[in-house]
């Protein structure tokens, strides 16, 4: 069954007036499955990734650095709330590899840490209606993965759809248990998102070489955009 014709996912315009900086790539498709082989697919990113890391440590790069003053300027301490892409190639560094999920966590993984930006993967299964990067009004519930559920901190920024589900906490900080990807997933919403002084480039690189590591595995995905303050929304309804 497919997704109401009008659920989208964008930012609300208070995110593009305080960081107008930012650059978000998008990609929505369905035909996920889990029984495939992502090897070939990842190994060329963790590559990457060791190259980068070979002549800096993560919050030398200026991917990262911006995130880190995004975070400083949300009230958050960096070197506590790291974007998902640092805490990534923190642990990419430290062990050499990353573990295995899905093969589609696993390719949005390595291209996390090659690109050094967040990427969010969601079933479109768990998210209600529409999903919004907005600032938390305090009431949203998110769905930890102990089995609890907590409560985002008023003006926090989080991923929310229409039933007040909360997807991400602190931007791209940690997502819920809600949409994660599993064995049974076979609609995605995929989501990069840059505020480096080069995301203007990055970021269709990194959605590019998303789509074709997609079409290898999956075929081609159903949809992607790059999401601008002037067209800030795409539609996320796609079949399984």
């Amino acid at each position: 069954m497919g997704r109401s014709a009008d659920a989208s996912f964008g930012h609300a315009e208070a995110i593009w007036r305080e960081f107008p900086q930012l650059v978000a790539g998008v990609l929505v498709t369905g035909g996920i499955r889990a029984d495939v082989e992502a090897d070939a697919a990842v190994r060329p990113w963790h590559d990457r990734a060791r190259q980068r890391l070979g002549g800096a440590t993560e919050s030398e790069l200026p991917e990262i650095a911006a995130w880190r003053r995004a975070y400083a300027r949300m009230g958050l301490k960096p070197t506590q709330y790291r974007s998902a892409a640092e805490a990534l190639l923190r642990r990419f560094r430290r062990e050499g590899a990353l573990p295995r999920l899905h093969p589609l966590v696993d390719l949005c993984n390595a291209l996390s840490i090659a690109f050094a930006l967040p990427v969010a993967v969601f079933d479109l299964d768990g998210i209600a209606g529409s999903l919004e990067v907005r600032r938390a009004t305090g009431d949203e519930q998110y769905d930890d993965f102990g089995g609890g559920v907590e409560t985002p901190e008023p003006g926090e920024v989080v991923f929310a759809d229409d039933a007040n589900h909360a997807h991400a906490r602190r931007w791209t900080f940690r997502q819920s248990r809600r949409s994660t990807v599993g064995a049974a997933t076979r609609r995605v919403l995929i989501v990069g998102e840059g505020l480096h002084e080069t995301a203007m480039a990055d970021v269709p690189a990194l959605l590019d070489a998303l789509r074709q590591g997609m079409a290898a595995l999956w075929g081609a995905p159903h949809r992607s955009a790059i999401l601008t303050e002037a067209a800030p929304r795409v539609a996320i309804a796609v079949d399984p």
